[in-house]
């Protein structure tokens, strides 16, 4: 019977050849989104879950009670030790410091060959490995970071070093400074797992890469200072919590122990917590989660809509089967099978899309997503189950209207629309279509519209043709040298040392103490050192003063107008000549002027208040402005000319830009998606539309015929079609607005400055909606009213 079913559906479907061509097109697409949007999914919500505990991993987070709460991923380095000493709710603790970008050599190679590794490397004590699980293929995981100078390394980056797994005794050279033996070989990291360092060195030794670090001092914070824990069984997280406010009582001032708060964030909200720099919100996923649900909804609508519309073409064979002794739920499985060798096609031609398009997925979310159907047990089910879904949803109401008709007024050809529904079904999902495309073309406006913003808005200072180069060593003689020659390239037409540019994803904050005021302010300053071109080099304004003179160490500073308003002083001029303390008042320092508020960061993030100051220890980065119409041969000098003065290290750069449109990748990627699957789901909907209007075509022959002849105007013939369909999409558009609004002026909230969200991008998106479907509809209508009205008198 079953064998039958399909034999007798793959006949009928054959014989409508573009009803099941548009079926199988939609399914194919809403599954194709489907699955990628599945395997996306799932490929983040398994970041870091691979480790045996991780349900009682946590990580030590500060956060710090000023004029809001701000939280940071980084701790004070002693946090570890003092919380190892001083509580007993962990089995393990241990401390991790990264850095980003290294320059690793091999001393002992015949060219002292240079990697430049772009995850960095980490300092890490040997508990590490106790809590996270990152097997050692060599070495021993109790002593294997217990010596200063030795360190582990990745089995891949062993082989690109040493050309063989085996580099136990090998020697690296970090940095140009300190040498370390190779005493262990990590497992290669799994992709699924924000610890993307492959190089760990003995925590011994982070007091060669920074003795501040090192040290125990509890003033300050840096992000890449983190404190790992492994709980003991029946230790929740609310015990521990409950129980951390001790330490900042016992090893911070009572006026400091206020500001200075510790918490634990799980392992599993690392990846999402974009606030402590994960990498993406839930919030995002289940978005993207529901837009695919919304795709595959569009394409069942579409079948249902032609199903239901095509019913009565079979009225006769329904009959002939009823008579012949067909029960009805025989019939209703007859659709089902139909409806399920649709679906197979379907699938297969998704698989078929979802290898195509992969490796551009892959590039786009920097991801590692792998189709393997007969071995991803997890794939295969979702598959299975999502096939059973659309077929059930899809085929069971045309099922049982076509099951439900009566043979003796099917044969005699008296259904009606009535019977299979009439057209209020069909206008409803072509309502709840429509309504699914225009929230997606209203959200594609609205992100469109809020990156252009980001990208137009003037942030404050000059971000074009500014190029930033590292300062790997605070020599100042070079660091003059460099200068020097650099400036004298004809291209060149302003340079600054500085830590970074006025915005960048790097904070630098720090307390501050005003003039003779006793206590510290309840806001934190953010510290920009850099020397006196820094404020030409980036076009920023001087409002009031002047700019600070050159020097190498901290003489005179420079703040904005928020930090005036801070201080609730009434002009600008008022803070001229003023003291200014920073880093827990050990040395007061005149203001000399006051600079226009800018941009430090993304939108996202209000105007804070900052400080320009000079160090030249701090200096990091070497911002080069160019002239516009020379800035490849420029460039090519520049590079020339770096290389000269760093010959030990390998040469990068990067254009300011460039790091800006970093605040907004995330959200630059979202619109990207958006954008693609809005423009699918108006592809499905049309090809609902085409197939319906051809079935209205054919079931109006006679009468399109008849108004011909009686001198109606092809216009009139194609507003028969249009009018129906119009009236549908405006009540799509009604039905969609105030959700589109509702989810758009939530994610337009996480902006402190935004786009206008006004009435046009509605407009907008109606009018999109609006052609697009008109064009569809009125192609297959021009058709018909083109057809020669005494062919299509005699067709009936």
């Amino acid at each position: 019977m079953l064998k039958n079913y399909f034999k007798i559906a793959y006949r009928n479907l054959q014989r409508s050849k573009a009803y099941t061509f548009i079926n199988v097109c939609g399914l194919a697409l809403g599954i194709t989104c489907a699955i990628l949007i599945f395997m996306l999914v799932r490929y983040h919500l398994s970041f870091d879950n691979f480790h045996a505990k991780s349900d009682r991993i946590y990580r030590l987070i500060t956060e710090f009670h000023e004029e809001t709460i701000v939280q940071e991923n980084g701790v004070p380095s002693p946090l570890g030790k003092a919380f190892r000493n001083d509580f007993a709710f962990a089995e393990k603790t241990a401390r991790v410091v990264s850095y980003g970008r290294q320059l690793i050599s091999l001393p002992n190679s015949k060219d002292n060959l240079k990697f430049e590794e772009k995850e960095g490397l980490a300092y890490a004590e040997p508990g590490f490995f106790d809590i996270m699980n990152f097997p050692l293929l060599e070495g021993d995981k109790k002593t294997v970071l217990a010596n200063p100078n030795s360190a582990i390394i990745t089995e891949k980056l062993a082989i690109k070093y040493f050309g063989k797994p085996n580099a136990i005794g090998k020697t690296i050279r970090v940095n140009n400074g300190t040498n370390y033996k190779i005493t262990g070989i990590l497992k290669d990291l799994p992709v699924i797992t924000d610890r993307r360092q492959e190089i760990y060195l003995s925590y011994e030794n982070l007091k060669d890469e920074n003795a501040w670090l090192a040290g125990d001092s509890w003033g300050g914070v840096y992000s890449g200072s983190q404190c790992f824990v492994l709980l003991k069984e029946g230790i929740s997280q609310k015990i521990v919590e409950k129980a951390l406010p001790a330490i900042s009582k016992k090893y911070y001032s009572p006026k400091d122990a206020g500001t200075f708060q510790f918490k634990l964030q799980p392992l599993s909200d690392i990846h999402f917590n974009s606030e402590l720099g994960g990498y993406m919100e839930k919030k995002n996923l289940w978005a993207l989660a529901f837009i695919g649900i919304f795709l595959i909804v569009t394409a069942c609508v579409n079948f249902i809509n032609l199903a239901t519309a095509q019913a009565l073409s079979r009225s006769k064979e329904i009959g002939v089967r009823k008579v012949l002794g067909s029960r009805k739920s025989q019939l209703f499985w007859q659709f089902i099978a139909e409806t399920a060798v649709i679906t197979g096609f379907a699938v297969g031609i998704a698989l078929i899309l979802c290898y195509a398009i992969l490796p551009y997925v892959n590039t786009l979310f920097e991801s590692q997503l792998t189709i393997s159907v007969l071995s991803d047990i997890s794939l295969l089910a979702f598959l299975a189950g999502l096939a059973l879904i659309v077929t059930f949803c899809s085929g069971s109401y045309p099922g049982l209207i076509l099951a439900g008709f009566q043979p003796i007024a099917a044969l005699k050809g008296k259904l009606s629309q009535k019977n299979v529904g009439g057209f209020t079904l069909r206008r409803g999902l072509v309502v709840a279509q429509f309504a699914i495309s225009q929230i997606l073309i209203i959200g594609t406006i609205v992100i469109a519209n809020q990156m252009r913003f980001s990208q137009k808005t003037d942030l404050g200072f000059k971000k074009d043709a500014i190029i930033m180069l590292p300062v790997p060593d605070n020599n100042i003689s070079k660091m003059s040298t460099l200068r020097s020659r650099i400036s004298q390239l004809p291209g060149v037409e302003n340079t600054t040392f500085c830590l970074a540019g006025p915005a960048s994803e790097s904070e630098n904050n720090s307390k501050v103490k005003f003039d003779s005021r006793q206590e510290e302010e309840l806001f934190s300053i953010n510290l920009k050192y850099a020397d006196d071109q820094y404020v030409p080099t980036f076009g920023l304004k001087i409002v009031a003063g002047r700019n600070i003179v050159p020097s190498d160490t901290v003489r005179e500073f420079l703040v904005n107008e928020m930090m005036v308003k801070k201080l609730k002083l009434k002009s600008l001029e008022d803070i001229i000549g003023k003291k200014l303390s920073v880093d827990g008042g050990k040395r007061f320092v005149t203001i000399v002027g006051v600079v226009k508020d800018f941009h430090i960061s993304s939108f996202r993030q209000s105007i804070v208040p900052v400080g320009i100051v000079s160090r030249y220890q701090d200096y990091q980065n070497f911002a080069v402005n160019i002239n516009a119409q020379s800035i490849k041969p420029t460039l090519e000098s520049i590079e020339k000319l770096w290389s000269d003065t760093y010959p030990e290290y390998v040469y990068k750069s990067e254009f300011l830009d460039d790091r800006i449109a970093k605040f907004y990748q995330l959200d630059n990627l979202m619109l990207q998606l958006i954008q693609t699957f809005a423009a699918i789901a108006i592809f499905i909907g049309c090809l609902g539309l085409y197939g319906l209007v051809s079935f209205m075509a054919t079931q109006k022959t006679k009468e399109i015929g008849v108004r011909k002849v009686l001198g109606a105007s092809i216009g009139n013939i194609i507003w028969i079609f249009g009018k129906e369909f119009v009236r549908l999409l405006l009540i799509a558009f009604v039905v969609a607005s105030p959700l589109a609004w509702w989810v758009m002026r939530g994610w337009l909230q996480e902006f402190q400055y935004k786009a206008e969200f006004g009435i046009g991008i509605f407009l907008a998106a109606l009018a999109v909606t609006l052609f697009i479907a008109l064009v569809t509809v009125g192609y297959r209508s021009v058709s018909a009213a083109l057809r020669n009205p005494v062919k299509s008198l005699k067709s009936e």
